[in-house]
């Protein structure tokens, strides 16, 4: 399936055995991106078992992962490995030893260290450290002093809001309030919606408290305020105007222009001609916007008129000037809208922030943030270490794809700290793995490129291995053949760089069943068919039947058509579990959840 390797070490082509060796050994720091089926949390869980056969303490080992759930799976292949590794046979856990990528003496050594391990770990007093980068994130909330909660304006005694929802629904009536109690508020907001409407314009506020805490970054180093330039930063010509169409109205010259162009149309033909007389007397008026009507097309936002195909040079050079002048006019305006935004924004999130401290709320962005305050400062980074009493000697983190900025941030200020790190204090090993192409949490920050950078910094300050594995144990030949070419469709339109083509264990071709197509016409005759056999049966007349409208909703045909559709899948699900297949092999798909909802009715009309 492909013509690159399938394991890469290094950007050169290795071995499926070469490649597990480096990956599961936890001496060396690795960064692994590998294709889903590939083994990742395998890999992952595999170099935690390794760390506790060399030595390491279960509390010295921290794998960090994004959602609970997959925290618990984790905990749970390790406990599984472990009790069944303390039944099996010698010659069993020597062969297990050498697919983790230890030498055949090594596993010969450590096989009888394996077997003893589970109940080793269960006489420890210190379990592993599994977590979400949140309960880490919180944990070390818990250690901050006191000054620095008070710095960052948060309560001492707090409740963790894990989901913001509610809290950001509830912040918007203070909100409101402070905008329509402050003057210059109260014209930015009105400004904003006037031209987007308040649909637009709550949408981007929106935006701006779920990115708060790059918001606030980016406004204390003053980046809010600069990303916008103002109109005579970008035309140095016009610097002294108060506004661009000062430039062409009330200087002398600019006024000559326009003139000339507006008697140079007076002779052309009548339509040309009465646009000359429009531009005269947007001028006499000082009315820039009449000036762009005459001068151009939709309203004066279009392209210049073509005044016929002997268009006067005066007009052209009007044109020209108005046009330049035009671009200057929207660069203000968006320098404007920038502004109101940012006020609006700061207040928004200033009136979050206030909401919280009433309720005594720490959200996860206080978490985040305050988590980089504690691994970034000198002195407080070792403060931490010894509160935690833990001196981390293993670093993994799954599914780095959907790590976002800030949550790096505070790692790499805590692992450059071990990296330069003196007086003998060895450096953690630190083991990433992920797929950028799978990063689903761009909602929640998520940002792939944080993985190349992860990447460059485990090879440069650690250095570490770069592994790629596009090769899967799982999927079919037709499901392979379908990502390769989507990615390398994407990668030929630069939306995505660095795909290799993928390759996969499976002999399988793959199958695709269609279930038959339900119609907006079949829905409707069914509908139909079920109304006239309840009138039927009631002796009624021929018609819709009657519907208590308080109790029944009223279904449309196309929803009357999804619901049959929904209905037809889960009778196929159903199909598919009474004939032996488990409901862990079953993945249910939908453009939109709302379609979700009617297919877990359907399911559970089932009894699934």
């Amino acid at each position: 399936m492909g013509h690159q390797p399938a394991y890469e070490h290094n950007g050169q082509p290795v071995s499926r055995p070469a490649f597990y060796a480096i990956a599961c050994d936890p001496a060396r720091s690795v960064a692994v991106e590998a294709c889903a089926g590939a083994g990742k949390t395998w890999m992952l869980v595999s170099r935690m078992l390794r760390a506790l056969l060399d030595g390491s303490a279960p509390h010295e080992i921290l794998a960090i992962t994004f959602t609970k759930k997959a925290a618990g799976e984790m905990r749970q292949r390790l406990q599984e490995w472990l009790e069944q590794f303390a039944h099996a046979s010698p010659e069993q856990l020597e062969q297990e030893l050498v697919a983790r990528g230890m030498s055949q003496k090594g596993a010969l050594d450590k096989r009888e260290q394996l077997q003893k391990l589970y109940q080793q770990l269960l006489l420890n007093g210190r379990p592993l450290q599994i977590r979400t980068f949140h309960s880490w994130f919180a944990a070390l909330l818990s250690t901050a002093p006191l000054a620095l909660l008070q710095e960052r304006g948060l309560p001492t005694r707090y409740e963790l809001l894990e989901e913001d929802a509610e809290a950001k629904a509830e912040v918007w009536r203070p909100f409101l309030q402070a905008v329509a109690g402050d003057e210059t508020l109260r014209a930015d907001y009105e400004a904003v919606v006037a031209v987007h409407g308040r649909f637009q314009t709550h949408k981007a506020l929106e935006a701006a408290l779920d990115k708060r805490v790059e918001f606030a970054l980016a406004d204390e180093a003053g980046i809010v305020d600069a990303s916008v330039p103002t109109f005579d930063a970008i035309y140095p010509n016009l610097a002294g105007a108060a506004h661009p169409c000062d430039w062409l109205l009330r200087r002398a010259a600019g006024r000559e222009m326009l003139q000339e162009a507006a008697q140079a149309l007076a002779p052309l033909a009548r339509t040309f001609a009465a646009k000359g007389a429009e531009l005269a007397a947007a001028l006499q008026a000082d009315d820039w916007d009449g000036v762009l009507c005459a001068l151009f097309t939709d309203g004066g936002q279009g392209t210049p008129r073509a005044f016929g195909k002997s268009r006067p040079e005066a007009v052209s050079a009007a044109q020209n000037e108005a046009q330049n002048l035009r671009d200057a006019c929207r660069q203000q305006a968006a320098w404007e809208y920038h502004q109101c935004m940012a006020r609006l924004s700061r207040c928004l999130i200033e009136c979050f922030g206030r909401l919280k401290r009433e309720r005594g709320w720490v959200d996860m962005n206080d978490v985040e943030r305050t988590a980089l305050t504690l691994l970034s400062d000198p002195v407080l980074s070792g403060w931490v270490q010894e509160r935690l009493d833990a001196r981390i000697r293993h670093l993994l983190v799954d599914e780095f794809q959907d790590t976002n900025p800030l949550q790096w941030q505070a790692l790499h200020a805590w692992l450059s700290g071990y990296a330069g790190a003196g007086g003998g204090q060895a450096a953690p090993s630190v083991f990433i793995v992920g797929d950028p192409k799978q990063s689903i949490y761009r909602f929640r920050r998520a940002e792939p490129q944080v993985f190349r950078a992860a990447q460059a910094f485990v090879q440069d300050a650690f250095g570490g291995d770069l592994l790629a594995c596009d090769h899967t144990r799982r999927n079919a030949l037709g499901v392979i053949a379908t990502v390769n070419s989507a990615m390398q469709a994407a990668q030929d339109a630069q939306e995505y760089s660095g795909f290799r083509q993928h390759t996969t264990e499976s002999d399988q071709a793959g199958l695709l069943q269609r279930l038959p197509p339900i119609t907006k016409e079949d829905a409707a005759q069914d509908e139909a068919h079920a109304a006239e056999e309840v009138l039927a049966g009631d002796g009624g007349v021929q018609g819709l039947p009657w519907r208590d409208s308080l109790t029944e909703p009223r279904h449309e045909a196309e929803e009357t058509q999804r619901m049959q559709e929904c209905a037809q899948a889960a009778r196929w699900v159903a199909a598919q579990l009474a004939s032996g297949l488990q409901p862990k092999d079953i993945m249910v798909l939908a453009r939109q959840r709302e379609r979700l909802a009617r297919l877990a009715e359907a399911l559970r009309a089932q009894h699934i």
